[in-house]
């Protein structure tokens, strides 16, 4: 019907064009004709003049709308390639300055450009298949009646079939229905023809063909927590066994040189002074020992929260009264409170507190403690004129201290409890001097609390 209309509509404008053409000649035909019927001439004069006038006419008006013709077919033409996906043909174009010659040089435009993003297009999908093919991650993709319209290769060997096999199915049939309907992100264990273990699922919305479809993400969590978990227990083992050597092996030299001393027959009288030192060093490394294992296990076993409204003001004057060495200037930032286990509260505030004096005592420096207001949370600052950081890396490494008697824990919990709250702590070198500052960050209601 739409090819009907368009092939009626080129014959009306023929037809247009043809009867303008004759009708711009036919005055000076007209004209013509008359003043040679009216002059003095022999009739076969007449009707020869006559005849190759009327064909003159005819042949100019035929010609003009040849010429129209064609260009609008070529115009046409080229259009219809473009419609095509043809993007090859190419008008000849004349001067820029005839409208004709201009309409086609656009058109010969229109048609690189196009050229130019199909290719740009094509690049891309290319690209991108290539992307889905090589991700560890099952992607699939279901149009609107739930059946599988996209799955790369993860996908494949998720379900355990080839990718003829799936396109089509629905959902339901795929094992999947269940994740494409709720909620994500989300985690959970599950068991898939290709394996088994903890995935994270992940769904969103696209448009293709002006239809909605959804695309589904399973993310295989399981070798990431393993290789993580592995990594864990060797840190664990790596900082246990360097700090039981530490302790055992002056214990061991002790006890092999008083074993030694036995051995020897030596009178105890002889042996007291050495056996006095010998048991000194046993029981300090012993005891030495029991703190890291306390001080592990305070570590390991942080306890929820228990919350409660707690002023901020009055909480970071009573820390900072337990400072002693030092005189801690407190700069108030306005009565605040927050949702908050008071007592884990201290005991961070404390360690940031008391780590803030052993750096500005060596340098001969102060300590400065405030608090501000912002927006769902409050910031409590600690900042010393001490030395500075040296590795900001390692602070939060559990057991990692520069400190000689140190046990490497107390920050590390601090950043627990932190976390514990919804919050964060961190720990840089001040930007306006010498020295630290250890920023917490505690949301102001319960939302933020795990």
């Amino acid at each position: 019907m739409a090819t009907e209309r368009r092939s009626r509509s080129r014959v009306a404008h023929d037809r247009r064009v043809l009867l303008l053409a004759l009708a711009s000649g036919s005055p000076a035909l007209i004209v013509a004709i008359a003043l040679l019927w009216i002059g003095d001439h022999d009739p076969k004069t007449r009707w020869t003049l006559a005849l190759l006038m009327v064909g003159g006419w005819l042949g100019f008006a035929f010609a003009a709308r040849e010429r129209v013709m064609r260009s609008l077919q070529t115009l046409s033409n080229m259009l219809a390639a473009l419609r095509e996906g043809d993007f090859s043909i190419r008008a000849r174009v004349g001067s820029r300055e005839d409208p004709l010659g201009l309409a086609f040089h656009e058109a010969n435009t229109l048609s690189e450009t196009l050229r130019e993003q199909r290719l740009g297009a094509l690049e891309a999908t290319a690209l991108l298949q290539r992307v889905m093919e090589e991700i560890d991650v099952a992607v699939f993709a279901f149009d609107a009646e739930r059946r599988l319209k996209l799955v790369n290769r993860a996908g494949e060997r998720l379900l355990g079939r080839p990718v003829e096999n799936l396109i089509g199915r629905s959902a339901e049939e795929l094992m999947l229905g269940e994740m494409l309907a709720q909620e994500t992100p989300r985690v959970f264990d599950e068991s898939f023809p290709g394996g088994a273990g903890r995935w994270e699922v992940r769904r969103s919305e696209f448009r293709q063909g002006g239809r909605p479809h959804r695309l589904l993400v399973l993310a295989d969590l399981s070798r990431t927590l393993r290789e993580e978990e592995r990594l864990a227990w060797q840190r664990l083992a790596r900082v246990l066994s360097h700090e039981i050597n530490n302790s055992l092996a002056p214990i061991k030299s002790i006890a092999e040189s008083l074993q030694s001393m036995v051995s020897q027959g030596m009178k105890p009288e002889q042996m007291e002074a050495d056996l006095k030192t010998g048991l000194g060093v046993v029981a300090s490394r012993s005891e030495s020992l029991s703190r890291f294992m306390a001080a592990y296990a305070r570590l390991a076993r942080l306890p929820r929260p228990r919350l409660a409204p707690t002023e901020v003001e009055p909480w970071v004057r009573r820390v900072v009264a337990l400072e002693t060495r030092l005189s801690v200037e407190v700069s108030s930032g306005g009565p605040l409170t927050i949702v908050a286990d008071g007592d884990q509260l201290d005991q961070l505030l404390i360690n940031l507190v008391r780590n803030a004096a052993d750096a500005a005592i060596e340098t001969g420096g102060g300590v400065r403690v405030g608090w501000r207001a912002q927006p769902g949370h409050i910031e409590v600052w600690v900042e010393d004129d001490g030395p500075g950081l040296p590795d900001t890396e390692n602070l939060f490494v559990p057991f990692f201290t520069t400190k000689p008697n140190g046990t490497g824990v107390g920050l590390a919990l601090s950043r627990q409890i932190a976390e514990a709250h919804g919050g964060t702590l961190t720990l840089e070198n001040r930007a306006d001097g010498r020295g630290g500052v250890a920023r917490l960050r505690v949301p102001m209601g319960r939302d933020g609390v795990r």
